[in-house]
């Protein structure tokens, strides 16, 4: 019980407060102690074996400790008094959480282009996304915006919301520790290629189920936000792999679907172009305002999932 009340408080803290810049954040840690065990255990000379071993090391020692410190934490506060047990089990699934964070981010994006400042948006877009930046144009900055309200409705806000659902912050923390490995070593690039591919298969495995529940949740909230519900599913059952990630189209394609639009396609990553195949049909060309369109999916696919979710857990 105090688990539900703690998963809701903080689904609803997160809603009204984000991340503001000023808190300390967990996931901050999570990447200096990746840096740390990185720079311990990655041998740029050793062979690929011996790389994919110390970044599978990496990998164990990272989730063992992203579970058990909150555990140990949790242990301790509900020893001290229940009061206290629930009070930091909601602050800690409420950092966990970052629907509001993303929306505020690529909210940044549609002001500005909504000004017609495209250096601004293209500035806020590298926020918030992986590829180079200094070659998009305006409707470039507005689909990477887009894609990655997308993509991140399922990193972002219902996989750690799942995982909570199932098994509290300590989950939760779990999964963000599996999640920030992947965008910190998970790239077939020459340096990560092998020494950070148990990150990028773990963060497959982990995110298999919640990313199809998240495109599933997108498709009702299609619907129900007077979107194109029907081409969100034939979208999603016709592009949900047109990805090299088996998890990432599946919420781009549902998205796409939802709007009408075509996401995805050539992106420059580290100076280089790299191929991807388009999603959706593109009956229009995206504009800003499908930024607020997608957030408006994001929510919507949130909360219910929290309801349904906490539902659930009441009931059984």
């Amino acid at each position: 019980m105090y688990t539900s009340i703690s998963i809701f408080a903080g689904f609803i803290l997160d809603l009204l407060f984000g991340d503001p810049y000023w808190m300390p954040h967990p996931v901050r840690a999570m990447g200096k102690g990746i840096q740390v065990l990185e720079k311990k255990l990655r041998r740029p000379e050793s062979s690929p074996e011996a790389q994919m071993r110390a970044g599978a090391l990496l990998v164990g020692i990272m989730v063992f400790c992203c579970a058990l410190l909150p555990a140990l934490l949790l242990l301790a506060a509900y020893w001290l008094h229940p009061a206290v047990g629930l009070v930091l089990e909601t602050f800690m699934c409420y950092q966990i959480m970052a629907t509001k964070c993303l929306k505020a981010e690529s909210m940044k994006v549609c002001r500005a282009l909504r000004e017609g400042d495209v250096e601004k948006a293209r500035k806020a877009v590298s926020m918030i996304v992986g590829r180079d930046t200094a070659v998009l144009s305006a409707e470039g900055i507005t689909k990477a915006a887009v894609e990655t309200v997308a993509e991140n409705t399922s990193d972002g806000s219902i996989a750690p919301l799942l995982y909570m659902l199932l098994g509290g912050p300590v989950a939760g923390f779990a999964y963000k520790a599996v999640n920030t490995m992947d965008s910190m070593l998970g790239y077939k690039n020459e340096k990560y290629l092998y020494f950070g591919r148990a990150a990028a298969r773990l963060d497959d495995v982990v995110n298999m189920i919640p990313s199809r529940l998240a495109a599933l949740l997108m498709i009702a909230a299609a619907w129900l936000c007077g979107l194109d519900g029907k081409g969100a599913f034939c979208i999603w059952r016709r592009d949900r792999f047109q990805h090299a990630s088996p998890n990432s189209a599946q919420t781009e394609a549902a998205c796409a679907g939802a709007l009408g639009v075509a996401l995805a396609g050539d992106a420059v990553y580290f100076g280089k172009v790299v191929k991807k195949p388009f999603i959706g049909d593109g009956d229009r060309p995206v504009e800003p305002e499908d930024i607020v369109r997608a957030n408006r999916l994001l929510y919507v696919s949130a909360a219910a999932l929290c309801a349904g979710g906490l539902l659930l857990r009441w009931i059984l």
